[in-house]
């Protein structure tokens, strides 16, 4: 076959890969990678884990992503997405008569999930290597500070809900990168009650 054939191949191809059925195969393989990094951390993430870990090939993966580092904010995003939608889901209940406090609270436990050192590692990757990974830290906070936003009391202007929701991200990122040093909670269970009681003091300002 000819360099024009397999291009032109290879073009109709990538063309499929957007139709409702190349999604959807995208969407699965990018499933399992997101399993495997959850399990398995950052360390050593390469095109060919990935391609084991989707039961594929690494130019399959080439078809549906434009690299390995595309397919590792891709798959990021989705750990992100599924941490954020469980801490969400754990005050919904509630969500309504909770302090703002009180729904951190809540959160915490979500953040100390079986993924959580592996967002951990996205942190020192992007600090590490900041023109290579510096996206996965913007889209992580990107992704946080929404979330954060969304339950301060809605009676507050945007600008103080966004103060406060990046006060509490930057600590509970701390507090979460201090259990993974420290191997111990002790720490961070103690910050939160601080975090908690300037929150309480901050609801409470009106």
């Amino acid at each position: 076959m000819s360099t024009a054939e397999t291009e032109a191949g290879q073009a109709g191809y990538r063309r499929s890969a957007g139709s409702p059925r190349g999604e959807a195969r995208r969407r699965e393989l990018l499933r399992r990678v997101t399993a495997d990094l959850a399990a398995n951390g950052l360390v050593d993430f390469s095109l060919r884990r990935a391609a084991r870990a989707a039961g594929t090939t690494h130019k399959v993966l080439l078809y549906y992503f434009d690299s390995a580092d595309d397919l590792l904010a891709q798959a990021m995003f989705e750990l992100r997405e599924q941490r954020v939608t469980k801490g969400l889901a754990a005050i919904a209940p509630g969500l309504a008569e909770q302090s703002l406090a009180g729904r951190v609270r809540a959160i915490w436990p979500i953040l100390l999930g079986d993924e959580y050192v592996v967002l951990a590692q996205a942190i020192g990757l992007t600090i590490y290597d900041s023109d290579r990974y510096g996206e996965l830290g913007r889209t992580a906070s990107e992704q946080y500070m929404t979330a954060l936003v969304g339950i301060c009391p809605p009676q507050w202007p945007q600008q103080r809900k966004t103060e406060v929701s990046q006060m509490v991200l930057a600590a509970m990122q701390g507090f979460v990168i201090d259990s993974i040093i420290t191997g111990t909670n002790a720490g961070a269970e103690a910050g939160l009650e601080a975090l908690a009681r300037a929150l309480d003091r901050e609801e409470a300002a009106g």
